[in-house]
């Protein structure tokens, strides 16, 4: 039987994007520098102040559970329970004052995520996911559309600049085959296919930081959440995800993938 977090955990978890919240809120469209890490991604003293912050918390709560953040790597890597952390997801956003930037909070048991927060400081708007559980978006039950095939649905995507030329030939496919396509919503896009207001989400090139806690969030609402391989995300799979609202348009998203390559 799967393990299911507890209410502790699960309120606890909660704090943890109270924090966070707090402190993006406090430097967004406020003057501060942002500093280029060795892959050319943006940093902020927010993504950095809000990860040690967390860390600490987590630290002094649960010391034999372990971290891995974003911005300091991973503490703790023999350590069943693993707290997977994007102090800020889509620093872009945030240092340009869109307020579609997150901030995402898995917790994994055995490398597996049964608990995922995807939260929105700017937006006021929190999305918490637990494994077997309904998700609930700012305490209410949240449920994905029921857009069953490919040319009703709505496809979104981070940016074309997270596609390599394989990648954006398969991504270019899938755009011809939906309705029409959106970018530029970060975590925000999977947040609303919970809600059931889009109904495809397909990206490459994320960390685990990236995809982890979007995992219990969709499951959750009753979508469906992958890699391209229709396989399930774990903390070691490649950082391609495909996010549908249900079973029968992921299945059909998950051929088109395979009829491109």
């Amino acid at each position: 039987m799967p393990l299911v977090p507890d209410q502790d955990l699960v309120l606890f978890a909660s704090s943890l994007a109270d924090d966070a919240r707090r402190i993006s809120n406090k430097f967004f469209r406020q003057p501060h520098a942002v500093s280029s890490k060795s892959d050319g991604t943006p940093v902020t003293i927010a993504d950095l102040e809000i990860e040690q912050h967390l860390r600490k918390a987590i630290g002094q709560r649960y010391p034999d559970h372990g971290v891995y953040g974003e911005e300091e790597g991973l503490t703790g890597a023999d350590t069943r329970w693993l707290w997977v952390l994007d102090p800020i997801d889509g620093t872009k956003s945030f240092t340009t004052g869109k307020r579609t930037f997150g901030c995402l909070i898995a917790l994994l048991y055995q490398q597996k995520p049964i608990l995922g927060i995807i939260d929105m400081p700017a937006l006021d708007e929190r999305w918490i996911g637990v494994q077997n559980q309904t998700t609930l978006h700012n305490g209410y039950p949240c449920k994905v559309a029921q857009t069953n095939v490919l040319t009703d649905a709505t496809l979104n995507a981070t940016t074309v600049d997270m596609f390599d030329p394989q990648e954006w030939q398969i991504f270019c496919r899938m755009s011809e085959a939906v309705r029409f396509r959106q970018f530029g919503a970060d975590c925000y896009a999977y947040g609303l296919l919970a809600l059931g207001y889009t109904d495809l989400v397909m990206e490459a090139g994320l960390g685990r930081f990236d995809y982890l806690a979007l995992v219990p969030v969709i499951e959750g609402a009753g979508g469906c959440i992958s890699d391209w391989q229709g396989e399930a995300l774990t903390f070691h799979s490649a950082g391609q995800a495909l996010a549908s609202a249900n079973p029968a348009l992921h299945a059909q998203a998950l051929r088109l993938i395979a009829s491109a390559k």
